[in-house]
């Protein structure tokens, strides 16, 4: 009897730990700032504003993805939840070169961050 009460509560330890491991792997939602640009720009350039928009569409439009270039620096590529994951070209080329606020969760491996992105918009201008 002693054995089978410390199998029960070995093992809803075990689920306990599974559900906080589960829930502390799904991100919080954040918001970055930053411009939208083509990625090749961002790291064979090493630009930290776009060029131009036409460049940005243009580059975007032969294949290369857009990133989100955040004010601090890092690079976050957009990425899709859905399965199979899709291209997030088509949302952000209306905001091509431009500054936008990013709104999403953001995963980061191997010192690479993503973004599945839920709201972007134009970042408001600051004085």
């Amino acid at each position: 009897m002693r054995n089978n009460t410390v199998l029960k509560v070995a093992a809803l330890f075990i689920f306990a730990a599974g559900l906080l491991g589960a829930a502390a792997k799904e991100p919080a939602k954040t918001s970055v700032k930053g411009f939208v640009l083509d990625s090749a720009c961002a790291f064979v350039k090493n630009i930290t504003k776009p060029v131009s928009k036409e460049c940005a569409i243009s580059c975007a439009k032969s294949g290369s993805p857009l990133v989100v270039l955040g004010d601090d620096g890092v690079i976050y590529w957009p990425i899709s939840d859905a399965m199979p994951a899709v291209g997030q070209n088509e949302k952000l080329l209306p905001f091509a070169a431009e500054r936008v606020t990013v709104t999403g969760r953001v995963f980061v491996r191997g010192g690479s961050h993503a973004i599945v992105i839920d709201k972007i918009e134009p970042a408001v201008a600051t004085k």
